[in-house]
């Protein structure tokens, strides 16, 4: 059961903002004598993803940098490939991290869209499958035949039963004590066939379920009398066209986008691999959720394919070593105010735990790896204690042991001879 609103948190607050932005966009329209709900959805996306525009030309920076930085990377990867003690590791992630300092940018650089778009998209889901809970003039519809449902008997058996014969996830079995918002959670997904098995199965009221089933139906209808609050479903059906769409945009977003050369790199396969599961992603996703969603889908898909065109365009002509100087300076001045990139913080935690559990008194890794090479003897390494080791026959995390203690007795070494 949906129970009106949603109150997961984070996801939930941004529901209730955009179920406000929504409801104004959808007073707007009625003030011109329009009440719909897909073009409330359109207009609605465009006004999303043009907030967004900064962060898609911010993402484009940073994958044109990429592309200059790119070679640099994958040379250091293959200085390292067949390098696998903790020792090389350490260095080449120490290498890598110059190499993004040089340009300014770091490893989470792109993601920044990534991060915003998708809690907005799971908040959004809620306002789509769940429109009455966020347009007051919506939820005063079906009040009307929640109103008069309730003054009939056995009421709640009868919109089960019927309900049963939707076939939707979305429906829930209503409590006996169901209220008035779980009763319209339950009629928003109601087919017209519903509707008429509802009004058939109480005729006092009859006329008052066809009225607001007209109003309902004239709000919810899109083009060629698609439902947005109907899931298009694995069948034959004018429907179907939302899906295509989306899926079709959303292979020409993918195309228009400049990815980086990265060569040999095994994740150049991944990356291209995308262009054709991300359609088909969101082909299978508008099937199986509310034509609303599947609307908001496609509409975004399309508006990114026509804003790519034309960042590309702009960074076809953009300066590569402005934007290298600009990034530099952004990251000094932040460097400046103490603050760390994710890397630098991710590193700084482990440090940080490693020498806490050495003040308190508590084993580190080391310490565990170093007490029991003591008890492994063999003919291949020597141990701690000056016993031989045989590496070969310690196992993966024999060897992991055995290694982490020669890095680090090879670094306290090191540091006496200073």
């Amino acid at each position: 059961m949906l129970l009106t609103q949603s109150s997961t948190p984070v996801i939930g607050w941004i529901s209730t903002l955009l179920g406000y932005v929504i409801d104004i966009i959808f007073r707007l329209l009625d003030l011109v004598g329009i009440q719909n709900i897909g073009l409330s959805i359109i207009i609605f996306t465009v006004f999303v993803r043009l907030i967004m525009t900064p962060l898609t030309i911010k993402q484009q920076k940073f994958t044109k940098i990429n592309q200059a930085m790119q070679p640099e990377i994958t040379k250091i990867q293959k200085k390292y490939r067949n390098k696998k003690d903790q020792a090389s590791l350490a260095k080449q992630n120490e290498e890598i991290q110059a190499v993004y300092e040089k340009y300014g940018t770091s490893p989470t650089g792109g993601c920044a869209q990534l991060l915003i778009q998708f809690p907005i998209f799971l908040a959004f889901f809620n306002v789509v499958r769940n429109v009455p809970a966020y347009i007051p003039q919506v939820k005063d519809i079906y009040m009307t035949a929640v109103t008069a449902i309730q003054q009939t008997p056995g009421y709640v058996d009868t919109i089960n039963k019927i309900a049963d014969g939707v076939h939707s996830s979305y429906i829930s079995e209503l409590p006996n004590n169901a209220t008035s918002n779980q009763i319209i959670d339950v009629l928003n997904y109601f087919t017209a066939d519903a509707w008429g098995q509802l009004a058939d199965a109480m005729p006092s009221i009859s006329g008052v379920i066809e009225s607001v089933h007209h109003q309902v139906a004239g709000i919810n209808n899109f083009i060629f009398g698609i439902n947005v609050a109907q899931a298009p479903g694995f069948r034959l059906s004018v429907y179907l066209l939302i899906p295509i769409l989306a899926a079709l945009f959303q292979f020409l977003t993918t195309k228009t986008m400049k990815q980086p050369d990265m060569g040999d790199n095994p994740a150049a396969g991944m990356t291209k691999s995308m262009t054709y599961v991300m359609p088909l992603m969101s082909f299978y996703f508008c099937l199986v959720a509310p034509a609303g969603m599947g609307l908001y889908w496609a509409t975004s898909a399309l508006f990114m394919c026509i804003q790519q065109i034309i960042v590309n365009k702009y960074m076809e002509h953009a300066d590569l070593d402005k934007m290298i100087e600009k990034n530099r300076e952004k990251a000094a001045k932040k460097k400046a105010k103490g603050k760390k990139t994710m890397m630098e913080r991710l590193t700084g935690a482990a440090d940080n735990a490693d020498n806490q559990q050495q003040v308190s008194g508590r084993k580190t890794i080391t310490d565990v790896a170093t007490m029991n090479l003591k008890k492994m003897p063999g003919a291949s390494g020597s141990s701690a204690n000056g016993q031989n080791v045989d590496v070969d026959q310690l196992g993966e995390i024999g060897k992991n042991a055995y290694l982490v203690s020669q890095y680090d007795k090879e670094q306290n070494t090191r540091g006496g001879k200073k």
